[in-house]
């Protein structure tokens, strides 16, 4: 299976509903919980929430670069970025979601001001990736929906919506790990009967090499693919679950 064209009203959408539903979860939190850990080692949930504010501003960055053809990095570079996550993550409760709030505006502003002309556009994001500026929505989708879960709150892979797990599960088998050189052979097998082949010779030279089944729902696929658990109720069928790269 591959991974559907991106269908960027859809994504823009679900961006918003996403947003609305980490700041009711967030809402309810106060000064103490900020500063207590989150679910990824070493962050506090004020470092969540301040790394998902200026993601927000830096995938605006690129739908900007996208709209004027003007290159417009992500961040200034990964000192900076990792500076500005420190530097936030130890504000109050009412500055974190002020800050959310804000960015998360500026993101919606950027999304609409994209035209349509202009949405196959690539830019590059960090690390050297290349990505389509149609498919930015749901990068940042992603980034809201698992670190929702990050953040300890209640807020589990399970009550993931059904819709986003499968674009995501779709956009990791096809695009992330797609012939990514520290991941083996996968061929991954939902309970629904759909297939996906990625990892390492995944294709072209070397692809009838025997790639390693994984098994399970789509749920639990995500989580391991993610490093956010569910390999647990993955079948590997005789073979050792591979470690997964980190995102």
């Amino acid at each position: 299976m591959t991974l559907t064209s991106p269908d960027f009203p859809h994504d823009v959408a679900a961006v918003r509903e996403a947003t609305d539903r980490l700041l009711v979860s967030v809402s309810k939190l106060d000064d103490a919980a900020i500063g207590e850990p989150s679910l990824l080692p070493g962050w506090t949930r004020g470092h969540v929430l301040s790394h998902l504010a200026r993601n927000a501003d830096a995938l605006g960055n690129l739908l900007t670069w996208a709209r004027t053809d003007v290159p417009t990095p992500m961040y200034a570079g990964p000192e900076a970025r990792a500076a500005d996550i420190e530097r936030g993550a130890d504000r109050p409760l009412a500055a974190h979601l002020e800050d959310l709030r804000e960015s998360a505006a500026r993101f919606d502003k950027a999304m609409d001001a994209l035209p349509r002309d202009r949405r196959a556009y690539q830019v590059e994001m960090r690390n050297n990736v290349v990505e389509r500026a149609d498919r930015l929505p749901l990068r940042r989708l992603a980034e809201l929906e698992l670190h929702h879960v990050d953040l300890g709150v209640g807020h589990t892979l399970d009550q993931l919506s059904p819709d986003f797990v499968e674009r995501q599960l779709a956009f990791l088998a096809t695009v992330k790990f797609a012939g990514h050189p520290d991941l083996p052979p996968l061929e991954l097998r939902s309970d629904d009967g759909r297939r996906w082949r990625t990892g390492r010779l995944a294709t072209g030279t070397g692809a009838g090499d025997r790639p390693v089944v994984v098994t399970g729902s789509a749920v639990a696929l995500v989580g391991w693919l993610t490093g956010r658990g569910g390999d647990g109720a993955l079948d590997a069928h005789g073979s050792v679950l591979p470690e997964v790269p980190p995102l």
